[in-house]
């Protein structure tokens, strides 16, 4: 067969659909098949195999991803016009399909350079953090950052990777003792300790629901001379904090001058997997294909961090067959119900997830974009749920609590601990999340020609058959310790990281 012949792509045995791998044509004839496509049929979008009845189950890699609400003859375009779905047919059985694998402790495990913390943690970047209690305070966090945007402030400081400021938009009308308070502080305190903060500055007003001194004792944060406080109300005002703010980071700068990088074991790796501006070939190429790295990883003792608990939906089964415990997977259960009742009052519930840029990558109901999402997190036996920026305290393949909005999600899964991210890709995200490095993975090698700025390794070689699965996890487990060990990513380049800092609020005053 000719690779021009190659219309569509059938994932497995026995599914109704398949993925065209190019823009079919109305009346072409389909080869391999006895029938020609009746409509046509865009580059990512599903093709009947068979007719489909009213009600029929459809399939994609042997899982239910919705039925048809309309008689679907074979050769058709499936999608939103003649496919929906009611509720998650995903089976919740918990550890009937355990892994194997051993974790290698052995010598043998690679090492990568990165900067061993007093506390024991291991950071992949240098920086030195602002973080603001208070959207009032954000201002000031960025003036101060802004000054050390001249490269020739920090040329005194060599190995510093920079000055970030990561602001956001609450930390008042949020109540003490709610939900969204301990999510707020959680997140914060998890920047403030992160390994790849040599120093952190926290600003705040002085008159928020967000005390800095309350935040500090929650969270039993310790102030010294790499963790400090700076309250605009006591200091003075915006100037008077802004040249305090700029002294208090040239002292932290300092001290973090001094850290050197040194050879320590990719378990030490924690990396948060997320995927944005999602397509039918994320489920196929970079998910897959990151999820094999992720298997690398935990075998040698590294963490791989799951979250977007919306976007397993309909896939849960593949993590609930591989939990530990009863106990792990009733957890996951139960952050699912939560969620279900979380979304009871949007207008489609959780079929509300995917965008409209998913969909015009092919995908089409929440179930099918979910298939895709869990790919991400390998074949290794989930070991833990945690909830939103928690810290990670097992090192294994983890799931943590959060929306399907990545930065959100992001944000969270680097306060639990994440030092690097893995940002999987179909229709082109741009997105960073300082101080941890993010590895951007295109899914398809047009996509990933027309955004190369962008983007950091192209799975397309998967669809196209010059990488395997396995072969392509390699690429992306190599290039995970590059990035750990100091090679920036190509959204650090462009200076993505900042406004994509997000916690997660829910809050009746928000």
């Amino acid at each position: 067969m000719r690779h021009q012949e190659i219309a569509f792509l059938q994932l497995k045995p026995g599914d109704e659909v398949a993925i065209a791998l190019r823009n079919i044509s109305p009346s072409e004839q389909l080869v391999g098949f006895p029938f020609a496509a009746s409509t046509a049929v865009p580059f990512g979008h599903k093709i009947a195999l068979v007719d489909l009845g009213p009600g029929q189950i459809i399939h994609r890699l042997g899982q239910p991803i919705g039925h048809a609400t309309a008689a679907i003859p074979a050769g058709s375009h499936v999608h939103l016009h003649n496919m929906g779905f009611d509720r998650s047919m995903a089976a919740r059985v918990v550890g009937t399909r355990l892994s194997n694998s051993v974790v290698d402790h052995a010598s043998s495990v690679p090492s990568f350079r990165g900067y061993l913390r007093e506390n024991g943690m291991v950071g992949t970047r240098n920086y030195i953090g602002i973080l603001t209690s208070v959207n009032c305070s954000a201002l000031v966090a960025r003036m101060i950052a802004d000054y050390f945007r001249d490269p020739g402030r920090l040329a005194s400081y060599p190995g510093i990777d920079g000055v970030v400021a990561l602001t956001h938009k609450t930390g008042c009308s949020v109540a003490e003792g709610s939900r969204s308070m301990g999510m707020l502080r959680r997140t914060l305190a998890g920047y403030a300790r992160h390994p790849n903060f040599s120093g952190v500055l926290l600003v705040g007003l002085g008159c928020e629901d967000n005390q800095i001194d309350q935040l500090i004792a929650d969270e039993e944060l310790t102030l010294g001379p790499c963790l400090r406080k700076l309250v605009i109300q006591e200091a003075g005002g915006t100037r008077a904090s802004v040249q305090r703010g700029i002294r208090d980071v040239e002292a932290m700068l300092e001290i973090a001058a001094k850290a050197r990088r040194q050879l320590v074991p990719v378990s030490e790796i924690m990396v948060g997997l997320q995927c944005g501006g999602s397509d039918s070939f994320s489920g196929i190429s970079a998910n897959p294909a990151l999820g094999a790295a992720m298997d690398r990883l935990v075998a040698c003792g590294g963490t791989a961090i799951l979250s977007e608990t919306p976007e397993i939906y309909g896939a849960e089964n593949l993590l609930l067959e591989r939990a530990v415990s009863k106990d792990v997977g009733q957890r996951l259960i139960g952050l699912l119900e939560w969620w279900e009742r979380y979304t009871r009052d949007e207008p489609r519930g959780f079929d509300n997830n995917p965008s409209p840029g998913n969909k015009a990558g092919g995908l089409t109901t929440i179930l099918e974009k979910s298939l895709g999402a869990v790919a991400k997190g390998g074949s290794t036996n989930l070991i833990e749920v945690y909830g939103y920026a928690q810290p990670i305290d097992k090192r294994g393949l983890v799931f943590m609590d959060s929306p399907g909005f990545d930065p959100m999600s992001a944000t969270g899964q680097v306060a639990s601990g994440a030092n690097l991210v893995a940002f999987t890709t179909g229709r082109g995200s741009c997105f960073g999340c300082r101080p941890a490095p993010s590895i951007k993975l295109a899914t398809n090698t047009e996509m990933y020609k027309r955004m190369e700025d962008d983007m950091d390794i192209d799975c397309g070689a998967v669809l196209e058959g010059k990488k395997s699965i396995r072969e392509m996890g390699d690429v992306i487990f190599q290039d995970v310790i590059a990035t750990a060990s100091g090679r920036a990513t190509k959204s650090e380049q462009l200076g993505y990281g900042d406004d994509e800092f997000a916690p997660w609020h829910v809050n009746a005053w928000l």
